[in-house]
């Protein structure tokens, strides 16, 4: 390996579709750096379900971006445009369209997001895709305030745990749902207000019981199609349903009715695709609205395992069986 190549987790092309192409850890290329952007020296970065479906051939990284797997990243500045506002040596974490997997990633400078001295690199890397998804979803898109009330699936997600603890800490009320009776007691403790297990109870009548009949203001959503119907029925006047995946299917067929007597708002939802000028803006929010939570202790990123970079297949395969709690990270 010479000073031009790193080590990064390659998908190897070839299988056919919904079947899992394999990875290999290999030498590449340092990523050429474009105007504006910062060489960051990666120590950590975290799992997400988006990479199982970029190493099947569903979800391919938009134009331009690395091939290289990997949307999030912590690490330090190595190289750095004149005038940035990060010397070399900074620790940085945040979101990236692809290459968090590589030992050295690209990230324009204004992508990048200081680590709170109070967080390691792996606890950086675990806050990066899940806080900015559900602040971005539920403060940005959703607009959810102080009193109001979240459905949220996954509770026990990455991006669930720090829904809960971004929505309680501002005063909203979190509903939760679970595939156990382990993950909705965990989501409880972490600040959720009510738990439904949805392999023992039917999610939608119990939003109701527990809301009293009157629904809930906000769902984030990443099952899509099957439950697409039931969301319009539970949420409130001028609820907002947030898209964020559609792991149960694309297509489904609702009623319009309630989208038109109770003004509801279905709001699709990707940060992946989003310009580089979107995610400035956002991550100019996200330093002002979160990272003074994550300094202050209020919410903190919560790690399942940890894994080797070595270890990607068996991260993969863990992340597969949805038993984790939070977050899988991988380190160098």
């Amino acid at each position: 390996m010479n000073a031009q190549s790193m080590p990064a987790v390659i998908v190897r092309e070839g299988a056919k579709k919904r079947e899992w192409n394999d990875l290999s850890l290999e030498v590449v290329e340092i990523p050429t750096l474009r105007e504006g952007e910062a060489l960051v020296q990666v120590e950590a970065c975290s799992v997400n379900r988006a990479d199982l479906l970029q190493r099947q051939g569903l979800y391919p990284p938009p134009p331009g971006a690395s091939q290289v797997l990997g949307l999030d990243y912590a690490g330090f500045v190595v190289k750095r445009p004149p005038a940035s506002p990060f010397k070399e040596s900074d620790r940085v974490f945040g979101i990236v369209a692809g290459g968090g997997y590589g030992r050295y990633v690209a990230v324009p400078v204004e992508h990048l997001v200081p680590i709170p001295e109070n967080l390691s690199f792996a606890e950086a890397a675990a806050a990066a895709e899940v806080f900015f998804t559900a602040y971005f979803n539920l403060f940005v898109q959703a607009g959810i305030k102080a009193g109001e009330t979240l459905l949220l699936h996954g509770g026990g997600s990455g991006v669930g745990t720090a829904a809960i603890q971004l929505c309680s800490s501002t005063g909203a009320t979190v509903i939760i749902t679970a595939g156990s009776e382990d993950k909705v007691k965990r989501a409880l403790d972490l600040g959720a207000s009510a738990g439904i297990n949805h392999k023992e109870e039917d999610f939608a009548e119990r939003v109701m019981d527990i809301t009293g009949g009157v629904g809930v203001d906000v769902i984030l959503d990443w099952i899509a199609a099957p439950y697409l119907r039931r969301h319009l029925e539970i949420l409130k006047t001028r609820g907002r349903l947030v898209i964020i995946g559609l792991m149960g299917g694309s297509a489904g067929e609702i009623n319009l009715v309630p989208v038109l007597a109770k003004r509801l708002k279905i709001i699709g939802s990707v940060l992946r695709s989003q310009s580089k000028e979107e995610k400035a803006e956002i991550t100019r929010k996200f330093i002002e609205n979160v990272i003074p939570l994550l300094k202050s202790g209020r919410v903190k990123p919560i790690i399942d395992r940890i894994f080797p970079i070595s270890e990607v297949e068996d991260a993969h395969r863990y992340l597969s069986k949805g038993e984790h709690f939070g977050k899988i990270v991988l380190t160098w």
